[in-house]
């Protein structure tokens, strides 16, 4: 595999920095790719679209410990390491991540109160809690709102993913980053695709909005994983900070959103095997490109 990581620095070069761009790129159009496969799926099962979602919770819980808490606890945990000195002791080992993923928790759920639940709108359920979009934002037509709130919701739940790239082109480990990238990737295509299918139901046409959503799901990821690749580099000892809020994020929408909501219309068993799937994707990409 490490021809696919010379092949990456051929491209992208050495700057980490750089690499962060290319990598939200990457992923980015893993978004994209997901979106226009409505035009050959046309009406995918909510079977399949909750198996789709189970593999991507699969591939972002095992990038959260194998991408990003273990390797943020690592890179704390070596003498060279120049953590921040509170009281006279020096923060190192595995506080700083653990205190990046209690913050990165918190942030997701306190920015969940200003957005409805987002995977509640990508497999067409509803929750019991939902209230109407028209009575959440100022808008009369409520199928409107319903796509604006939809936007909203995707948009703060890539944030972590395109930050995750980011963070781990700027540890500098570009094996890991690329195997991080690429599982972010395969698991956008499932939601890129539960994008299109969303606004399908909301009477969007087919063709215009399965290409603007796919590019609108994952181009905040871009500016993202460069901010965290050039954030890390800038103010190094940030890095498993970083890594601990980019982890805690992504299991908060895994627990919050994902699983509970592939749970709901009787495919349990199937969403659990796409979980396991994709946790199985992800630990091999870890491996051969780690």
């Amino acid at each position: 595999m490490s021809t696919l990581v010379d092949a990456f620095v051929r491209i992208a070069g050495t700057d980490p920095v750089v690499q962060g761009l290319v990598g939200g790129i990457v992923i980015a159009l893993f978004n994209l790719l997901g979106a226009t496969l409505v035009l050959v799926w046309r009406n995918p099962s909510k079977r399949s679209l909750d198996a789709a979602l189970g593999f991507a919770a699969g591939v972002m819980l095992a990038a959260s410990f194998t991408s990003l808490i273990l390797p943020g606890i690592e890179f704390a945990s070596v003498p060279e390491y120049g953590g921040i000195v509170l009281a006279g002791m020096e923060v190192d080992g595995v506080l700083p991540v653990m205190t990046g993923l209690v913050i990165g928790v918190l942030f997701l759920d306190r920015a969940d109160v200003l957005v409805p639940h987002a995977h509640y709108l990508l497999t067409g359920g509803r929750r019991a809690d939902a209230a109407e979009p028209s009575q959440r934002l100022p808008v009369e037509n409520p199928r409107v709102g319903a796509v604006v709130l939809f936007i909203l919701a995707i948009t703060l739940h890539n944030m972590p993913e395109g930050l995750a790239v980011g963070v781990g082109f700027g540890s500098g480990d570009v094996g890991g980053a690329i195997a991080l990238m690429l599982a972010i990737g395969v698991q956008n295509v499932p939601e890129g695709l539960a994008v299109s299918v969303a606004a399908i139901n909301a009477g969007l046409d087919r063709r215009l909005y399965a290409a603007i959503a796919g590019v609108r799901a994952g181009v905040v990821e871009i500016p993202l994983a460069v901010f965290g690749a050039f954030a890390v580099q800038v103010a190094e000892p940030l890095l498993p900070y970083a890594m601990g809020f980019a982890a805690g994020a992504m299991l908060f929408v895994i627990m919050d959103e994902i699983v509970p909501e592939t749970h709901v219309r009787g495919n349990e068993r199937v969403a659990t095997l796409g979980t396991m799937v994709g946790v199985v994707v992800m630990l091999y990409l870890d491996v051969t490109l780690g």
